[in-house]
């Protein structure tokens, strides 16, 4: 899960680097609907290979995946000798943005915890972008730890129809990031859109959570046709707040918090499940914990309200080496 995130986040700062902005969310939300669609793909292949087979299908893919990478895809930062001095440079970005002013700033240690401070102090935007992605993060996890065990045991769902599930998530999600979130990112913009997601991830988990009959969760699964857009929207808005050199250092930050709440989520919504499910609960309420994880999503929700559209800037502090300094 940690190298799946990691793969992720660099293949968003790549796309940042090489997409103008005006373009960014609906390019994230294509490469986010290709990714849904492998998903499914996945998960429907395990229906036909045996489980030996499927893992050295998988590697096998990987190693297409990495070496299709090494031999098409440039590098966003090249080197420019200038003056007798060797310097970087971001070469990636469309004609497009080719005659933007932005500083490009190139960071030569690995960042700091201190620099994460100073990124998230940078601009109040991407700190109510962070905010979201932990309690959204929050949410998802808390959902995926507990949905398996509270659909077995209030409907006797067994792997195969939990398998349906996520196959109806899958689909519902590639069709709505590859086909309907560009035309709705360029007519309501990328922060209503946010809030949108967030509110359908809310309500999907609500309705899991007081489910009364064992067709209410492939309904509430088809609720990724809208809940989908929140991760995209998102990352764009977190990319348009950092110069070109620091996207992958944004959308690391951003990855990040996710990992956290992903660490901290089964700690909390585990042990939730696990006493809702047992034989002598608090009060009957077998899906109390995905109706928490509703909870964390409904702060993200509220958060995202909050973020206002402002034009892209550069960012307000010089990060590196764990200082901050004014440009």
């Amino acid at each position: 899960m940690v190298c799946e995130g990691s793969v992720h986040c660099l293949a968003l700062a790549y796309v940042a680097d090489n997409v103008p902005e005006s373009r960014r969310v609906s390019v994230f939300g294509i490469l986010t609907g290709i990714g849904s669609s492998a998903f499914v793909c996945g998960n429907l292949s395990t229906r036909f290979l045996s489980p030996a087979s499927t893992f050295q299908v998988s590697a096998s893919v990987a190693v297409i995946a990495t070496v299709y990478m090494r031999i098409f895809l440039p590098e966003s930062i090249n080197v420019v000798v200038e003056n007798g001095v060797s310097t970087e440079a971001n070469v990636g970005l469309l004609d497009e943005d080719k005659g933007s002013k932005k500083n490009v700033r190139i960071f030569k240690t690995m960042p700091s915890f201190d620099d994460t401070v100073c990124l998230l102090r940078s601009s109040l935007t991407f700190s109510q972008a962070a905010i979201v992605a932990f309690f959204s993060n929050l949410g998802d996890v808390g959902l995926h730890a507990a949905l398996l065990y509270y659909l077995k045991a209030s409907f006797h769902f067994n792997k195969n129809q939990f398998a349906d599930l996520m196959v109806i998530t899958g689909i519902a999600g590639t069709i709505s990031q590859m086909l309907l979130m560009p035309m709705l990112a360029t007519a309501v913009g990328e922060e209503k859109l946010l809030s949108i997601g967030l509110f359908f991830n809310c309500a999907h988990m609500i309705l899991y959570s007081i489910a009364w009959s064992a067709w209410v969760p492939y309904a509430a699964a088809m609720f990724a046709l809208l809940s989908v857009f929140s991760t995209p929207c998102l990352r764009s808005i977190a990319s348009k707040q950092v110069g070109p050199s620091e996207q992958g250092k944004a959308q690391g930050c951003i990855s990040g918090l996710g990992s956290f709440a992903n660490v901290v989520s089964p700690l909390v919504f585990s042990p939730l499940t696990a006493l809702f499910l047992s034989a002598s609960p608090p009060f009957h309420f077998p899906g109390f914990s995905i109706a928490c994880a509703g909870f964390a999503l409904m702060i993200a929700f509220a958060q995202s309200i909050m973020i206002r559209a402002a034009p892209p800037i550069i960012s307000s502090f010089k990060v590196g080496n764990g200082i901050c300094v004014e440009p």
